[in-house]
């Protein structure tokens, strides 16, 4: 038996969940700790004893900033705090031209759908958005080259695939992209908490991220890395007074650009969710990228193993290629397949024709035994 590089037994006493259900669906929710449920309580105290505490919300706002800038090693001036990748995405998109040549969106097929459906929607200003489709559950890599080129303007690429967590090379992608004099965004909502993620040895240009997954933080806030050479040459049509040089100017009249990542910003701050996603990826950051990557890979090769070993079939590559811990079991229902997990006391994510089991640091080997024990049973009546 195989042990974490950390003190798993402290690290679950943290998740109150764990006595009575084993969460497998870290891809679609984390659940809550006494590390988030205490940030919620402090920021419920503040509005409930002061009523209004804009210096020290405003405060945390910044420090959840600088909380995601150190998980991705990015400077917190290159962070914009926004509501969701949806809004990140948006914003992106309408800083973009295209009508200067460059007019084309190079997306793989792997983007999770509110990324495709921005990228799309900029064809009513002229862009076009060329696909580079998925091929047996992944992105090849070689599909890129043909697909960038000088009329290029950004290139998507989602970092893991949302329904198996098959892994895409973004650096490789990003040197194409600038060989091209096109920029990168990338999606790292599937990977980012369970897979190290440097976005300046990466060189992407572009990043975003929510806590909602991996992250073990909550609904409601997502970040945007701009890489901070080109932050001043966009101005997103979408924003809001945060995005401005000083928010508290209230000049209505005059539309200016804070020379950081904050002209992402848009109207108030998520200030609540900041509270519980700071408390979040600092609990992350203290256990260590390394170390969680490091166990989640080794419960990854056992649902795959396990898997298999059962007869059941897993979507896409499975160790052939990387991946996060999510390993997509295909199935007939996979909603029922949910539900059937939920009656035996396992948490797990239908997705399309499969059902996803998502392992985090937390998890247990005993805990990815249960869960495919469960599976092969439900699919086996």
């Amino acid at each position: 038996m195989s042990v974490p590089p950390f003190d798993i037994d402290v690290l679950r006493s943290r998740i109150p969940l764990l006595e009575h259900l084993v969460p497998l669906n870290n891809c679609s929710q984390a659940p809550l700790t006494t590390a988030t449920r205490a940030a919620a309580e402090r920021y419920m105290e503040s509005w409930g004893t002061r009523g209004m505490d804009w210096e020290g919300w405003m405060a945390e706002v910044e420090a959840c900033r600088r909380a995601f800038a150190a998980m991705i090693n990015a400077s917190p001036d290159e962070v914009g705090v926004v509501s969701s990748v949806s809004h990140a995405t948006s914003a992106i998109a309408t800083a973009l031209r295209f009508d200067n040549g460059r007019n084309v969106i190079v997306a793989s097929g792997a983007e999770f759908p509110t990324v495709g459906h921005v990228w799309l929607a900029q064809e009513k200003r002229g862009a076009r958005v060329r696909w580079v489709q998925v091929a047996d559950g992944a992105v090849p890599l070689e599909a890129y080259d043909g697909a960038i080129d000088e009329r290029t303007a950004i290139v998507s690429a989602a970092h893991a695939y949302y329904q198996n967590g098959s892994l895409q090379d973004v650096a490789a992608i990003a040197r194409r992209a600038r060989h091209q004099g096109a920029l990168t965004f990338v999606d790292a909502y599937q990977s980012l908490g369970v897979v190290p993620v440097d976005v300046k040895a990466m060189g992407v240009d572009m990043l975003a991220s929510g806590t909602l997954k991996y992250l073990m933080g909550t609904p409601g806030i997502a970040f945007l890395y701009v890489k901070g050479s080109i932050i001043e040459r966009l101005e997103p049509t979408i924003t809001g007074w945060f995005g401005r040089v000083n928010p508290f100017a209230f000049d209505a009249t005059h539309l200016d650009w804070s020379p950081h990542a904050s002209r992402f910003d848009a109207g108030t701050p998520p200030i609540f969710a900041a509270y519980v996603s700071r408390a979040a990826m600092e609990w992350l950051l203290e256990i260590g990228s390394s170390a969680i990557h490091a166990w989640t890979q080794h419960l990854s090769r056992r649902l795959v193993q396990g898997a298999e070993a059962r007869g059941l079939t897993v979507h896409g590559p499975g160790l052939a290629a990387p991946k996060t811990p999510s390993t997509a079991i295909v199935c007939p229902d996979s909603h029922a397949a949910e539900h059937g997990l939920r009656e035996r006391g396992i948490i797990g994510s239908a997705r399309g024709p499969a059902i996803r089991l998502a392992p985090h640091f937390y998890n247990t080997e005993a805990d990815i035994d249960r869960g495919l024990d469960a599976l092969a049973e439900i699919l086996r009546t």
